[in-house]
This record gives C-alpha cells, structure tokens and sequence, in this order.
C-alpha cells in the first residue's frame, strides 16, 4: 500500500506515520531522513541535493523530487510507502504523479489527520522533547514518568523555543495557507481521507486502518 500523511504541527502525524508502517509493514520516508540517507550514501541526488545546501541554497524542487523518486524506487518499497513531508505544493504533486506513473506506482491513498487549532495550540505549547533522542512527550497528554526525564534514554527534556503561543499560531496560519491548495488537490483526485485527530492516539490508527480496508 502506498500512502501519503499529512497534518498541521501538533497533529500527532509522526506518531501515526511510525506506527503505521509497522501495522502495514511498509516504509516510512520522510523528507529529512530520506535527504540525511542519500547524502550519506552519495546517491546521485544527493550529492545534488548537497551541492545546494552547501551554498546554504534551498534544494530546488526538481532535485527534492528526483530524491523522492530514487527512494520509492528502491527494493524495500515494494510492499509499500508512507511518504511523510512531501510534497508541500500543489506543483510538487503534480510532479509526484509524473514520477509515480513513470514507475508504474499506484498511490492509494492520502491521509489527513484533522485536529482544532485550539487542541492544537494545548498540544504544541504543553510539548516537551528529549535531548538525547529527540522523543516527545507532552506535560498533560504523555508526560514521562519521571518529570523532565526521558522514558528511553533518561536524557534532558526541554521546551522548543518555538513552542510559545504566538509562535504556534504563525506556524499553524502558514501550515493552512501552503497545504490548503494541497488538500483540494487531492481531494478533487478521490485520494484524500480526512481522519479525526483529535481523539485517543489508537483511535486515530483505528480510522486510519478502518479507512484502507474498505
């Protein structure tokens, strides 16, 4: 099966996306794994990729989607994906569609995890992260076991600066404003599965998988 996940900062999208895969046994690709990954392995594009960034210019999109297309081309993903993070645009999609038609891939499916802004601004302002590992945890909805203490690696947790109110409403209007366009797009396409996120973490997985099985 191959997917697509989208949702706003606070969504609990990387959650999904990492339970998910296991539930399907598919690979979960994300932007920054997948530009870390080929950068690292001297792929073709990466190196292109890393020319850019070197220059501390931004990757332009041709180069970002021949990544995304190298990737969903490799052996382990013939069971499947969850693609996480791209693409961002209406024109990175369309190009998606290029790329997947040239592989002779069918995408199944686009999730959508839909949560208020309102739960999302408690969400974002209450997270809490981990130093060491990078694992999040949320003072009232996940909190660790032992306060500022990650549960996995014991190390420091601490609040991101841009976990503040005024903050996490920027980031939230500018989530809307770039992936509105998004969701029409695939929704006039018959892809897109709206899933309530405002509900317990396996109630969210329940839908997801309710939503594909049909």
């Amino acid at each position: 099966m191959n997917l697509l996940i989208m949702g706003p900062p606070g969504a609990g999208k990387g959650t999904q996306a990492e339970v998910l895969v296991k539930e399907l046994g598919i690979v979960h690709i994300s932007t920054g794994d997948m530009f870390r990954n080929a950068i690292k392995d001297g792929t073709e594009m990466g190196m292109k990729a890393k020319e850019y960034m070197d220059k501390g210019e931004l990757v332009p999109d041709e180069v970002v989607i021949g990544m995304v297309k190298e990737r969903i081309g490799f052996a382990d993903c013939e069971n499947g994906f969850l693609l996480d993070g791209f693409p961002r645009t209406v024109e990175q999609a369309q190009a998606l569609d290029v790329s997947l038609e040239e592989l002779n891939i069918k995408l199944d499916g686009v999730i959508n995890i839909v949560v208020p802004e309102e739960k999302l601004m408690a969400r974002l302002t209450g997270r809490r992260v981990c130093k060491g590992c990078g694992a999040s945890y949320h003072v009232i909805f996940n909190p660790p076991k032992t306060e500022a203490v990650c549960n996995s690696c014991r190390g420091e947790l601490y609040q991101r600066s841009d976990d503040n109110e005024e903050s996490v409403g920027t980031r939230l209007r500018a989530y809307q404003d770039k992936t509105q366009p998004l969701i029409e797009y695939y929704k006039k396409k018959g892809y897109l599965v709206n899933v309530d996120g405002d509900q317990d973490i396996d109630l969210v997985l329940k839908s997801i998988l309710e939503a594909f099985a049909k």
